[in-house]
């Protein structure tokens, strides 16, 4: 829960330095990408500096991404989970196909010559 307007400018930082360092991006080229300046990308990261609708627009454009997830908590932890969902799916569908061919081979032999 969060308790201050500052607690989401400390998580937007951290999401925006996140996404920013996930793709080798340094706060020079970020602000460059942006139109924005070398600092002021600094002092977002560090919770210092609050963003307007523009500069929220800027950013997302450059990082290529969608405005809300500078403001997901959890959004590691839900990159995770959701690459571990991926995999768990992938074995599913797997496994639903060796089923499918075991009952074709069983049930319709005609169709297997």
């Amino acid at each position: 829960m969060y308790r201050s307007g500052n607690d989401i400018n400390i998580l937007f930082g951290k999401n925006l330095k996140r996404i920013r360092t996930q793709r080798n991006i340094s706060q020079l080229t970020l602000a460059n990408m942006a139109d924005l300046t070398h600092n002021f990308i600094n002092e977002i990261e560090n919770g210092r500096k609050w963003i307007s609708p523009e500069t929220l627009a800027k950013l997302s454009n450059a990082l290529e991404i969608e405005p809300y997830q500078f403001f997901t908590p959890s959004s590691t932890s839900l990159g995770i989970k959701a690459e571990f969902m991926t995999s768990y799916l992938d074995d599913i569908q797997d496994s639903f196909n060796k089923m499918v061919q075991e009952l074709r081979v069983r049930y319709l032999p005609d169709e297997n010559m």
